[in-house]
Parts: structure tokens; sequence; C-alpha cells
């Protein structure tokens, strides 16, 4: 399976992405959701198999998990995301702490990596159910502070688009697995 977004042929999402911005200096930001029908433990076991979400996350070329300093039960993860722009190549390597709050929230934030600082969470909210089918927000925020040797404009466009895809992509992956799609994903342990 690679980069799950389960074809790039796909039909549009049913649902448009809500995606905000806010600056304050070089800092920025950036907040990203949509709803999505079916169940948010669905999109919960997609979350958190952290050591395929290149594989789920178009913007992703790696991501696993590395030992925590603090031990057991404390998640640690590599990720690196590259992108294409006027035929150069963006890529950012960051290790993330993560932490979990079941069902409702994974918070992350930078303990290394090639920004000046980064934090955010990937948020689920349940909403009434619509003709039966349960209905999840997942939204994803991020506040993200470029080294001084970035332009910020271009961080802030390649991450505007990579939150759209990305959450197009777990989007279709959730529709799949709820439409009875073994996707083989289970929390990375």
């Amino acid at each position: 399976m690679t980069n799950a977004s389960p074809g790039h042929s796909s039909p549009p999402l049913s649902r448009p992405i809500a995606l905000s911005t806010t600056a304050a200096g070089r800092q920025r930001d950036l907040c990203a959701s949509v709803v999505i029908p079916c169940a948010a433990d669905t999109i919960w076991r997609i979350l958190t198999s952290y050591d395929r979400l290149a594989e789920i996350i178009p913007s992703l070329t790696l991501s696993r998990r590395l030992p925590h300093p603090e031990g057991e039960g404390k998640i640690r993860l590599e990720q690196v995301g590259a992108q294409k722009l006027l035929k150069l190549n963006f890529s950012a390597r960051v290790v993330l702490d993560m932490e979990e709050e079941y069902p409702n929230a994974i918070h992350f934030a930078m303990v290394e990596g090639d920004f000046k600082y980064m934090k955010g969470a990937w948020k689920l909210e349940a909403l009434e159910p619509e003709a039966d089918q349960p209905q999840t927000r997942l939204s994803y925020c991020l506040t993200i502070l470029p080294k001084r040797t970035m332009p910020v404009s271009l961080v802030e466009s390649r991450l505007s688009e990579g939150m759209t895809m990305n959450l197009e992509a777990i989007y279709r992956l959730a529709i799949a697995a709820n439409q009875g799609v073994n996707l083989n994903f289970s929390p990375a342990v």
C-alpha cells in the first residue's frame, strides 16, 4: 500500500475541508478540519498506526517510532515530510513527542527538527449521527515557527496544501474502512 489516499481518482469529498491560518510575526497557526461519516475509533486507529503513517499521509516520506528516553508508555516519532515546489524539493525532518488522549486528541510537540518551534494536535469530536451514520469532526491544528533560513510564506503555503491533502487521505481511508475494506491497521505497539 502506498500513500493510501485510496486512489487519486477518488470522487470529491462529500464534506469540504475548512482551513484557517493566523500569523504573528513569523509564527503561523494553521487548523484544518473535516467531518467524516464514521466513528472516531476508525479514525483513531488510522492516526495511531504511527509506523505506517508515511503510507497514509501523502506529505510524509518517513514515520517511525523511536525509543523514548522516559521509557515505556511514552511515544516518540521521527517524521520526514517532503513536497515538490517549482522543481525544488521542500523537505523537513522532525522528532515529535506524542501524547494520546483517547478518543479525543493526539497532541504532539517537536523535540528536535528543522523548525524553531512546532506543536499541534489531531482532535476528534463525535457529532450527532446523520441517517444513523456516525459523524466525527477531525481537526489537525499546528503552530509552527520556521527557522530564519526558511521563507515563512513558502512554509505556510506548503503546510496549508499538505494539511488539506492529509485530511483528504485520512477521510478516504476512513470511508474505505467504514465500508468494510480491511486496512490491517492497528495502533503501533
